[in-house]
């Protein structure tokens, strides 16, 4: 008479779990530094935003002829005047900061309508190294 075999044989099981490990091995390390990508992507959605407020500021500005006015224009000297565009506004300094990003330099766009190029970070650690850099455009408006 035959027997009808029911379960999974020991070797079956632990070649299984075998398998299981070795995916685990490979996986986990790509998941483990999901922190650094955070940061960087962070850094680059504001940068991102900095610079759309920039050209959208400076469109009002060319409406108003260059002359602050609530609402349409507002004076931007450098770099860090364009977090008071973003709502909610921002303070950008230059003093490494490990929960906020800040800039390398607050460069100056003293002329009208002259962009500058502004470097935005993220720092981490103790040591403030940096957790990601980004680059926007500061465009000069109601100077």
């Amino acid at each position: 008479m035959k027997q009808v075999q029911r379960g999974f044989t020991l070797i079956e099981l632990v070649m299984v779990i075998v398998i299981l490990g070795v995916l685990a091995a490979v996986a986990l390390p790509k998941f483990v530094d999901l922190k650094g990508d955070a940061q960087l992507a962070s850094v680059q959605g504001v940068a991102g935003a900095l610079s759309s407020a920039s050209a959208i500021n400076y469109a009002g500005c060319s409406l108003t002829s260059q002359s602050a006015t609530t609402g349409k224009c507002v004076k931007v000297a450098k770099c860090s005047d364009l977090g008071a565009l973003l709502q909610p506004s921002i303070t950008l300094g230059t003093v490494c900061s490990t929960t906020a990003p800040y800039l390398t330099a607050d460069s100056a766009s003293t002329t009208n309508g002259t962009g500058v190029s502004c470097t935005l970070n993220y720092g981490t650690g103790s040591t403030c190294a940096s957790g990601g850099t980004a680059t926007f455009t500061a465009i000069g408006a109601a100077n």
